[in-house]
């Protein structure tokens, strides 16, 4: 069909938009990178747009690789993601299989009394003694065990569940299979889109916790690399004075974009593997009562 001229101006108005809209999102990542690189005298003089290195060195990243610290906080943050991400899953799937049959007694209580959790809880103290009286604090599984289901991702699996056809369940139970097969055999496979958006939803979650482990750790070989780099960025700030004000407060700079670098581009460099799944995924379990 041809395109009339309205739909070509939109197309091009839409395409510049977007374009827009991508250079505001990746300025700030491409300026906390060319700064994190940048010469500290030479940055502190510039103060330009920073789309392009001023000068080169990579001593903010020897600094922060120096101390060994970090390589510690890596493998408890791997720990966390994974073990968190596979308990997570488990225990969503779970659920969200459960009421997302119709022919589950009492579901729709069950389901008001779940959303309840969405908008009230009994805040941090409470969350604290509880994590406390459990025995909890200061051990991996306070990392792992009280944000085993998101409610939201929660319901965001069942709608996805739902959209299953039900004569296919049925078909599996006149064959034999029990609930469990058929969560994993049939509901599980035919879900891989929405499963990878959960996946990367909870994997960035336990990366980027900071609260958690402020909270619940006490001892720094269980800290994740979120708190390491927080360490870090503060002994090195605090060395760096020493140097003058001027110098001591670029070097401070280059060191804090240098710890935002190495503590979010693995998980970044995670988004390209399951980008198919993600596209695909993430409005299939739109949230619906």
């Amino acid at each position: 069909m041809k395109r009339s001229v309205g739909e070509h101006i939109f197309d091009a108005i839409n395409v510049l938009v977007l374009i827009i809209f991508m250079l505001i999102c990746f300025y700030p990542m491409l300026y906390v990178f060319n700064s994190s690189i940048s010469d500290p005298d030479q940055m502190l003089r510039s103060r330009s747009l920073m789309l392009l290195p001023e000068g080169f060195q990579l001593e903010a990243y020897k600094s922060v690789f120096k101390d060994t610290r970090i390589y510690t906080g890596y493998m408890n943050t791997l720990f966390y993601v994974v073990a968190g991400t596979a308990i997570n899953l488990l225990m969503t799937s779970l659920a969200a299989y459960g009421l997302s049959r119709k022919d589950l007694m009492g579901r729709k209580t069950l389901m008001k009394m779940i959303t309840f959790t969405m908008f009230f809880g009994g805040g941090m103290i409470p969350t604290f003694l509880l994590i406390q009286n459990l025995g909890l604090v200061d051990t991996r599984l306070a990392m792992i065990i009280p944000g085993a289901i998101s409610t939201f991702y929660f319901l965001i699996m069942k709608t996805n569940f739902e959209g299953i056809p039900t004569s296919l369940i049925e078909s599996a139970k006149l064959d034999g299979a029990n609930d469990f097969l058929i969560l994993f055999r049939i509901v599980l496979p035919l879900s891989k889109p929405i499963l990878a958006v959960m996946m990367l939803y909870y994997a960035v979650d336990h990366w980027n916790d900071y609260v958690g482990p402020m909270l619940y750790l006490r001892s720094q070989e269980l800290y994740p690399i979120q708190i390491i780099m927080r360490d870090i960025l503060i002994s090195s700030s605090t060395e760096a004075m020493g140097a003058g004000a001027d110098t001591g407060f670029a070097i401070g700079e280059n060191i804090k974009y240098a710890t935002i670098i190495i503590s979010t581009l693995p998980i970044m460099l995670v988004y390209p593997f399951i980008q198919r799944f993600f596209v695909q995924g993430a409005l299939i379990g739109a949230v619906k009562q």
